[in-house]
């Protein structure tokens, strides 16, 4: 039996594949939209109260806001190295327009910052962990790297048979070393040189005072939901490499991704000391950000 905290790939009403908003969540910030086009559509939409930085996941287009168009540049898919991203600020028009599958990652929002563009070859790309927990990380708009409000979302991608988002981490709490963060996980998976479908696990867990049990396989399309507790490990399947698509945003007034790791297993990251990173990492990019940073994700 399914937790109802995942979501199953295509289960929004076309042309989306996947919908959740604030209030399907049961949540009050984070966001996320897979919106599928056909050559030549276009999909004119609305921010409101929400800042939206939009992303190719496969294919490519344009964004239109305010008389000026920002291009998302084709990529095959989401493991063939970062993308463009276009960021459009509250209150704002906009058009989508192209051939593909585009993900809209969304915050709920208080300020209003410019329309930009981030060109895929401008994002800052590191490699987290080492061993079986290395895994490759795009920081299109984490805190830090790119201004906004409340949006923080990154791109992870995962070789096949490693683990990430390990040790679990948590930021459910707002405390000198932890911000509250409601957190989508959205998942895609490479498959098999013979066309077979890859998958992989994902777990969430709570603590005596907030229970949560999440353990669930993921294919390509599906999301699991993060409203508290230890999220991870996110384990690839041998010969599968796994991505997903992190989107956070809470409701504190600091933008910053401060975590927790669950005290059980920290005591794993200093093990990281003696190996080397996974050698299939970087997939299709050179590093830009540091390697075997003590960091979740």
């Amino acid at each position: 039996m399914h937790s109802k905290l995942y979501i199953p790939a295509r289960s929004a009403v076309p042309p989306y594949t996947v919908d959740i908003t604030p209030e399907s969540a049961g949540w009050t910030e984070s966001s996320l939209q897979v919106l599928e086009l056909d050559d030549g559509q276009r999909a004119e939409l609305t921010t409101g109260g929400t800042e939206v930085m939009i992303l190719p996941l496969a294919g490519g287009g344009a964004v239109a806001c305010d008389g000026t168009t920002f291009a998302l540049t084709p990529r095959a898919s989401v493991f063939d190295g970062p993308s463009d991203m276009v960021y459009i600020g509250i209150d704002k028009a906009y058009v989508i327009e192209g051939e593909g599958r585009f993900a809209i990652c969304g915050a709920r929002a208080k300020t209003s910052f410019p329309n930009r563009r981030v060109a895929a070859a401008d994002v800052s790309v590191e490699l987290r962990g080492t061993g079986n927990c290395s895994r490759q990380v795009h920081n299109f708009g984490t805190a830090g790297v790119f201004e906004a409000d409340s949006l923080i979302a990154c791109e992870v991608i995962t070789p096949g048979g490693n683990w990430s988002s390990y040790p679990a981490h948590k930021h459910d709490e707002t405390t000198p070393t932890e911000t509250e963060l409601e957190e989508i996980y959205y998942f895609e998976i490479a498959g098999g040189p013979d066309g077979s479908r890859g998958f992989g696990y994902h777990r969430v867990y709570g603590t005596p005072d907030r229970p949560i049990e999440v353990l669930e396989e993921v294919r390509t399309g599906d999301v699991v939901l993060v409203p508290h507790g230890y999220h991870g490990p996110s384990v690839a399947a041998p010969g599968y490499h796994m991505y997903y698509l992190n989107v956070m945003a809470g409701p504190g007034a600091e933008r910053a991704w401060k975590i927790v790791d669950d005290p059980e297993h920290a005591w794993l990251r200093g093990t990281w000391e003696d190996q080397a990173v996974d050698p299939r990492l970087p997939l299709h990019h050179p590093i830009a950000g540091s390697a075997g940073a003590p960091t979740g994700g």
